[in-house]
């Protein structure tokens, strides 16, 4: 009996405390969080049309790859870039994306972006990691470039083997 009534005591205290904890106020001088959740899904609202008319082809892409003003960009792993990616393509992993680094990169916006990720490739599960597809890196890769001002990317909308002839792949683990 007198385990249940100290236990009945310290379930009281632990509701006591959990209350005191959830009606303290936030202090106005505290910083807030740099971390717009709504603009980032109202932003992502209005990609959502722009990006369905910039998908491309495989043919399409590496023809536009060729162009002048075109660059391939990469966001993956410095890791998987390393192993392989597209030749002639640039590197920016995308957890290094900033306003600042981009501007570097790419400094003019309106260059045409062509982006692919690992989700774009089978047969190479050590440089091209697949994602779950709603998790795949074009996704964020594209709402970021469209977010800092660059609206001329492209996107490569097929699955492919990287064996595929039309492509041609550079790295430590192309043989």
């Amino acid at each position: 009996m007198r385990l249940q009534i100290i236990l009945l005591a310290m379930l009281a205290a632990a509701v006591v405390a959990d209350e005191e904890v959830k009606i303290q106020p936030i202090k106005s001088n505290q910083p807030i969080s740099k971390v717009d959740y709504p603009g980032f899904s109202q932003m992502t609202k209005e990609v959502e049309s722009h990006r369905s008319t910039h998908l491309v082809k495989v043919e399409k892409f590496m023809k536009m790859a060729g162009e002048q003003n075109t660059i391939i960009l990469d966001t993956r792993s410095a890791r998987n870039y390393a192993g392989r990616h597209i030749a002639g393509a640039v590197h920016l992993n995308f957890s290094e994306f900033s306003e600042e680094k981009l501007a570097k990169l790419i400094p003019d916006k309106e260059t045409r972006i062509l982006i692919y990720c690992n989700n774009n490739f089978k047969d190479d599960p050590t440089t091209m990691v697949l994602k779950s597809a709603p998790l795949a890196l074009n996704i964020p890769t594209f709402i970021n470039l469209y977010g800092y001002g660059y609206k001329n990317v492209y996107e490569l909308s097929d699955y492919l083997s990287v064996k595929d002839a039309r492509l041609e792949f550079e790295g430590t683990q192309v043989k």
